[in-house]
């Protein structure tokens, strides 16, 4: 019920889709309701599939299984491909993030700006979106992302929060009301990554009582190592309760013997 009655309330505050984001409120909203379309009030476990291309390198592709608990903020990623990076994982507790190598049996703390697994994706893209909580927006007007009519919004990091990039930029379609491209810059104003979301997929969730939105395919664009980037593919995503003890080191210890 009280699930229900919150989507209610975020429907009639949403701008209409289509329309122009007449005030500060209407911008805000914009985010809070990208925030709840991806949030699942109960556990989340998808497939995800990696290809890294780098200059002069080989192209490497990995596939991961990754964990969250959004409820609890809680996240884990484990990686099953290839053979040598079978057993390698992260998780994030109390919100500090892990790097976990089977191979030496040691736990490193990492930053939010790490590079997961050395691709061009960070901890964010795989975790629930939190931009209402973490970012202050303003609205850029509207403009044409292809054949898109979108919202340009501009987004800066809120005081004390430690995000992998102070400063973002959104198109959303108006639409539909996804995100289509999002760019980030450091704090100097360089532009660090260009991400595309072609294709957004829905899962009705039973814990949520709604539909559950994840991106089906990101397309991660290094804009300091021009010639590398980074295509993340969802295979799957399974909305039902995960083990009880899942979110801890030992876990992830165990999956990677």
């Amino acid at each position: 019920m009280k699930t229900s009655l919150f989507l209610w309330c975020l429907v009639l505050a949403t701008p209409a889709l289509g329309a122009p984001l007449a005030n500060q409120d209407a911008v805000l909203q914009v985010l809070k309701t990208i925030d709840y379309r991806q949030h699942n009030s109960g556990d989340y476990k998808s497939l995800a599939y990696l290809e890294q291309k780098e200059k002069d390198k080989t192209d490497i592709a990995r596939e991961a299984l990754i964990y969250r608990r959004d409820e609890d903020e809680k996240l884990m990623i484990l990686f099953t491909k290839p053979k040598g990076e079978a057993g390698k994982g992260y998780i994030r507790l109390d919100k500090n993030l892990w790097s976990y190598d089977p191979g030496t049996g040691k736990w490193d703390r990492r930053t939010e700006r790490e590079r997961i697994a050395g691709t061009d994706s960070r901890r964010a893209d795989f975790d629930q979106s939190k931009l209402a909580e973490e970012y202050d927006a303003t609205s850029k007007g509207e403009g044409k992302l292809g054949q898109f009519d979108v919202w340009e919004l501009e987004l800066k990091v809120k005081p004390n929060t430690d995000v992998a990039f102070p400063v973002v930029k959104l198109w959303v379609d108006q639409a539909s009301g996804n995100v289509l491209k999002r760019q980030e810059f450091a704090l100097s104003g360089r532009l660090m990554r260009t991400l595309y979301y072609p294709r957004w997929q829905k899962l009705y969730s039973e814990s949520k009582k709604a539909e559950v939105w994840y991106p089906g395919e990101i397309r991660i664009y290094d804009e300091v190592e021009k010639e590398n980037s980074t295509i993340v593919v969802l295979k799957s995503v399974d909305l039902r309760p995960l083990e009880a003890n899942i979110f801890t080191k030992a876990w992830l210890e165990a999956k990677s013997r």
